[in-house]
């Protein structure tokens, strides 16, 4: 398995899974109605992030637009349909966005410095799109978007490949120290990661005043100090 290639060509490369198609992608329509259609996703995206799902009625939603409630009959079946495509665009433009962010990782360095370089700029994306994962978090922990199937697969999604960007993050760190070493660390600190992420965007949320730079250096400097410690204790165990 040629896993060394894979993390240092592209960490944020897509992983396979297969995102939802965006129903405009399908059916493109007049440029009118593709305005009124991107008016009606972005009120939706706000609504629905700052109320969740149950409290983004229609009626809040038109006057959040400006458009009358027949326009979201027109574009979407149903509210689990807007729902389901708010979701996929979200999604889309989170990783975009990631990838864009970490296309040239640094060249050399410690696994402390890569790891600085990887959680700022995971940092930087999750602060411009707090809307999106502010809605991921109300479907995680509610049944609210039951009725929605699409966009609950779309949330599985997002957080199975969250988890593979941060593995390959912490791969690529650490891969000057061996691949089997890289893979351990990897193994022990990805889920840590992920975790500490949600918290960060949970503080962003509720105010806290500390600033995403200020957790994703101290989160670098502990994931260094727990991988630099994984990969003695390995070494240590290889000359036994």
């Amino acid at each position: 398995m040629n896993q060394s290639r894979n993390a240092t060509e592209a960490v944020s490369a897509p992983t396979g899974l297969h995102w939802p198609v965006m129903d405009n992608d399908r059916r493109p329509g007049n440029r009118r109605g593709q305005r009124s259609r991107q008016e009606i996703l972005d009120a939706a995206s706000r609504v629905m992030a700052a109320r969740g799902y149950a409290g983004a009625s229609m009626s809040v939603l038109a006057r959040e637009s400006g458009l009358p409630k027949s326009a979201f009959y027109h574009h979407f079946q149903s509210k689990a349909g807007l729902l389901s495509e708010v979701m996929a665009r979200g999604a889309h433009a989170f990783f975009d966005a990631m990838r864009e962010s970490q296309a040239s990782p640094p060249e050399g360095g410690s696994p402390r410095d890569r790891l600085h370089w990887y959680m700022r700029k995971t940092g930087e994306v999750i602060v411009e799109h707090q809307d999106f994962l502010r809605l991921l978090f109300v479907l995680v922990m509610s049944s609210e978007a039951a009725e929605a199937p699409e966009a609950m697969r779309t949330v599985i999604l997002v957080r199975d490949e969250g988890r593979s960007q941060m593995r390959r993050m912490i791969y690529s760190s650490f891969l000057p120290a061996g691949e089997a070493e890289a893979g351990a660390v990897a193994d022990d600190l990805e889920h840590f990661g992920m975790a500490a992420f949600d918290g960060f965007t949970i503080s962003l949320q509720s105010g806290d005043r500390k600033p995403m730079a200020e957790y994703t250096r101290q989160l670098a400097d502990g994931m260094a100090a727990a991988g630099e410690a994984r990969v003695a204790a390995l070494s240590r165990a290889a000359d036994i």
